[in-house]
């Protein structure tokens, strides 16, 4: 599957303390910045983090029920290689991340299984992180 990078900016009312968590707790190489924004290499898309007033999103997050558990909305994320998946939820978990949903594997035996995880960065924004162990049951029915 070929794909292009996607870019998306997402607001942050500590640029700060998002920067930190970007740059040191999930290790993203920084890229361009101002005093207002910066972009990081998010496993090779564009993100970039924009000093923004704090929304009504990050204050009282939204949930819909998936599998049982509450799923923060909105939420972004990416779709990993199933070892890529482990590796980081061990190195979120080495910085004491505390998980909206913790790491695990959901729709088990059924189609679509996958790993996934759930966590906040420190402005609020819900962040998704998933593996499929057969790629091909990403879009199934």
């Amino acid at each position: 599957m070929n794909l292009s990078p996607f870019h998306l900016a997402i607001p942050v009312h500590d640029l700060p303390a998002a920067r930190r968590f970007y740059g040191e707790v999930f290790g993203l190489e920084e890229g361009r910045s101002s005093t207002q924004w910066v972009d990081f290499n998010f496993y090779g898309h564009q993100l970039v983090i924009h000093e923004h007033p704090r929304t009504a999103a990050q204050e009282n997050a939204h949930t819909n029920p998936v599998d049982g558990h509450d799923v923060p909305v909105p939420h972004f994320g990416i779709v990993l290689a199933w070892a890529q998946w482990e590796a980081l939820a061990a190195r979120l978990k080495s910085f004491g991340t505390q998980f909206v949903i913790e790491p695990y594997v959901r729709f088990q035996g059924q189609v679509g299984e996958q790993a996934t995880m759930f966590l906040l960065d420190p402005c609020g924004n819900a962040l998704e992180f998933k593996a499929f162990k057969d790629m091909s049951q990403l879009f199934a029915k």
